[in-house]
């Protein structure tokens, strides 16, 4: 699991970097932009597929064409991020997150985001076995059966 802990500026590779986390913790300072459009260029470090799954086919083009910034408020509102602090509280704000995340057992995150993750490209019917399927293996884990 990974938080990018995101203040200031982060314009092109620093955006796709940050898309490249599961989780965005961002000051209230944050400006992203994917600028590479306006210069001719296209984003190519595969920022374009997690943004497109975090805000969509139409707010990834406008952001992606226009290389426009994005705030703060908005990342959260469009769920390009998590939570937005003042930028004195940032690292306590990743640090209270890692410490949740950490608390939780870690095979069973492990499992979680696994099903999260090809939720997408699965039919519900897909989804309910591969859920079915990792809670048997909780469920022996568990109980100290093993695989």
């Amino acid at each position: 699991m990974s938080i990018a802990a995101v203040q200031g500026h982060a314009i092109g590779a620093g955006f796709q970097l940050a898309l490249g986390c599961d989780l965005r913790v961002v000051a209230d300072d944050v400006q992203f932009a994917m600028r590479e459009t306006s210069l001719g260029l296209v984003p190519d470090l595969t920022g374009t597929h997690p943004l497109v799954g975090l805000v969509g086919y139409a707010r990834a083009l406008e952001i992606c064409a226009t290389g426009r910034f994005v705030g703060a408020e908005e990342a959260v509102s469009s769920g390009l991020a998590n939570l937005a602090v003042p930028a004195a509280e940032l690292d306590g704000a990743v640090r209270d997150l890692a410490a949740a995340l950490l608390a939780a057992p870690r095979d069973a995150v492990v499992e979680t985001k696994a099903l999260l993750r090809g939720a997408v490209d699965r039919t519900y019917d897909e989804q309910r076995a591969a859920e079915r399927a990792a809670q048997s293996r909780r469920l022996r884990d568990l109980a100290g059966l093993g695989d």
